[in-house]
């Protein structure tokens, strides 16, 4: 891999990564694209009189695809969250709700999952949130009959 030469006063370069290195410290989190640049401006800017040391390479290469799996990992696992939030909303629909405080209910037409929660639309158009203390249960067949409840 070729590195670029160190232009103008020793210490001139040193200054400019110590400054990405403050930003990229002080950011929350470190993305995949930022821990490259990091990489690439470390490796552009070291002393060629006195390069990194091997086995410091291979340990910063070892971080990185660590990093990248950790993303592609965050990735998948999105995925099934999401897919498992579709299937559960299919589950919901046709089921008697009651919201958290009992003063809305119905029979559940469709589901909107969204990336933190799920909202009920009842068949006569009320809309109510799938959060903790929802009543959800199978239809009851007359009006003194409450079905078989289970809360979320």
């Amino acid at each position: 891999m070729a590195v670029s030469g160190v232009n103008g006063v020793s210490g001139t370069n040193t200054t400019t990564t110590d400054k990405s290195a403050s930003s990229a410290a002080a950011s929350a989190s470190l993305d995949y694209d930022s821990f490259l640049k990091l990489l690439i401006a470390q490796m552009q800017n070291q002393d060629p009189t006195d390069p990194m040391d091997a086995s410091e390479q291979i340990a910063q290469l070892a971080t990185f695809s660590q990093v990248e799996q950790t993303i592609q990992t965050n990735s998948n696992l999105e995925t099934l969250i999401t897919g498992n939030a579709l299937t559960n909303a299919s589950n919901y629909i046709g089921k008697t709700i009651t919201s958290a405080d009992e003063k809305t209910s119905g029979v559940i037409a469709s589901v909107r999952v969204y990336s933190d929660t799920m909202v009920a639309t009842t068949t006569e158009g009320d809309e109510i949130p799938i959060v903790v203390g929802v009543r959800v249960g199978t239809p009851s067949t007359s009006e003194t009959d409450t079905g078989t409840d289970s809360s979320t």
